[in-house]
């Protein structure tokens, strides 16, 4: 299990800050994210702009490989605007 946690879009897409989700341990980054969706389709329209922090490091969507500890944090951070 992770800790997932939701900022500014994503918190309002999936309707929460933060949930324990139940995934594998050894697991893609954008696999993750789909069983994210799965939880929360309407995530799904950020897709393209959002950044995964795992362990507060960043991890881009795509093949590289997460091994995941039991009470592991993963932050979805949507596109930040600036001025």
């Amino acid at each position: 299990q992770v800790s997932v946690l939701y900022f500014a879009r994503s918190a309002e897409l999936a309707g929460l800050r933060s949930e324990t989700l139940s995934v594998p341990r050894q697991i893609t980054s954008l696999q993750l994210w789909e069983e994210i969706v799965k939880v929360h389709p309407r995530l799904a329209v950020i897709r393209d702009q959002v950044v995964f922090a795992v362990r507060q490091e960043y991890v881009l969507l795509g093949d590289q490989l997460l091994l995941l500890q039991p009470g592991d944090e993963v932050a979805i951070i949507p596109p930040i605007s600036g001025g």
